[in-house]
């Protein structure tokens, strides 16, 4: 839908406010690169892409801009209690560092599921961290709880300073690519397209401003549809960064005003998207990060032929363990890992002929799991699971017809029912 075919509301957030933002953030957080992709670009075919990336960003997100504008623009309204704020990740250390810097305590309550490596990055900044409640909601009842007590509370994405210190983006944006036609960015409570879309729109009218949102929940687009902030239900995301289940009020008039449409990434396609990134561009990006590029790799992302398309990576805070379970998924899912079974002779030498197979298809072997037991097999065989790294989908057909062609039958294993297709 068109911000032409629709009522235009006001924004809450001025341009002006933006660029005092800016201002103010200036030697606080780090003017991130604007680079052109080749690759991205390939794939597009039709236009040309360019990455914001924010994951390069002090504490690897982009919430460090809203923080620190926050907590610098209301020193002389913080008391000596500090700041408190609810976050399961990139906002708590944003807060926690920006308050750090301002020589305040910072509060920071987290949910009790929050990743160990996020706690202790967070304390690293500074924050007190006190873990409470099995959701987002329960944390953020508890920290204004303790803004009650005295201490200042800082919202994720809710409030026009958080909003008008992301919404710097937008301006360095433009500045290095005036000419762009299409500005993505993920969504998750709104703050970070907000400020972009108002920055952008008060510099170039009509440059479209689109909304990137994990499908596991699609808060952001229901609000975009109905004009209603709905509550919506969050399954679990690899972009669990941007499961917001409600988008924020100032947010949602602001999108409603600015921004042309909002768009869904699946699963797999943020986990190919977070891949590409890391092996093509040597960019790391959490999943809420990789949204963009994955809307893009999955045809939603739509520009005229020549256009400049810039993509927001907006944070880079991916947990080693789920990177590793997310690099599985998306080499799965490329046709780059291969798993199958096979049931040899129990004797001597029979696993190195059919890893000779393998070998002369010019395959690697990543992990064998040999079993001698279970009821359906004869006392006199065995059954090998592998793991093998191929090449590409017809690597792997190869490798198939030559495992076949020696006279094993393959039996493919949990989970990767349609690989050759």
């Amino acid at each position: 839908m068109s911000t032409k075919n629709r009522k235009l509301k006001t924004s809450v957030i001025s341009a002006a406010q933006i660029q005092k933002a800016a201002d103010v953030l200036k030697g606080y957080v780090i003017r991130t690169p604007v680079i052109h992709s080749p690759t991205l670009s390939r794939l597009a075919k039709k236009f040309e892409v360019y990455l914001k990336l924010e994951n390069l960003q002090v504490t690897g997100s982009f919430k460090i801009r809203g923080a620190t504008y926050k907590i610098l623009s209301e020193l002389d309204r913080i008391g000596k209690n500090g700041v408190v704020a609810a976050s399961a990740g990139n906002h708590a250390q944003g807060v926690a560092l920006a308050a750090s810097r301002a020589g305040l305590p910072s509060t920071i309550i987290m949910p009790e599921w929050a990743s160990i490596s996020k706690q202790e990055a967070t304390r690293s900044y500074g924050g007190e961290v006190i873990l409470v409640g099995q959701s987002l909601d329960e944390s953020i009842k508890r920290a204004l709880e303790l803004a009650r007590e005295g201490r200042t509370f800082i919202h994720p994405f809710d409030d026009p300073s958080i909003i008008a210190g992301q919404g710097s983006i937008g301006l360095e944006i433009m500045e290095d690519v005036p000419d762009a036609s299409l500005i993505v960015a993920p969504v998750g409570g709104g703050g970070l397209i907000s400020g972009i879309s108002t920055a952008v729109k008060s510099i170039k009218a009509d440059t479209r401003i689109v909304g990137v949102q994990a499908g596991a929940c699609p808060s952001a687009l229901s609000a975009f549809q109905t004009r209603e902030r709905v509550m919506v239900e969050a399954l679990r995301s690899i972009a669990d960064g941007i499961t917001v289940k409600q988008i924020g009020q100032i947010p949602f008039d602001i999108i409603c005003s600015q921004v042309d449409e909002i768009v869904l990434a699946d699963e797999d396609r943020i986990a190919e998207a977070v891949i590409m990134l890391l092996e093509r561009k040597k960019i790391l990006a959490e999943g809420a990060g990789a949204v963009c590029v994955a809307a893009l790799l999955d045809g939603t992302i739509k520009a005229p032929p020549g256009a400049k398309v810039v993509l927001v990576i907006s944070g880079g805070n991916i947990d080693i363990s789920l990177l590793d379970r997310v690099i599985r998924k998306g080499l799965c899912r490329n046709g780059r890992i291969m798993r199958f079974a096979v049931r040899l002779d129990d004797v001597p030498g029979a696993l190195a002929k059919l890893l000779n197979v393998i070998a002369s298809a010019k395959a690697n072997v990543l992990q064998i799991y040999h079993n001698r037991g279970g009821a359906d097999m004869s006392i006199h065989q065995s059954r090998v699971e592998l793991e093998i790294e191929t090449r590409n989908f017809e690597h792997n057909r190869e490798l198939e017809a030559a495992i076949e062609q020696a006279g094993y039958h393959m039996e493919v294993c949990a989970g990767m029912s349609g690989q050759y297709q």
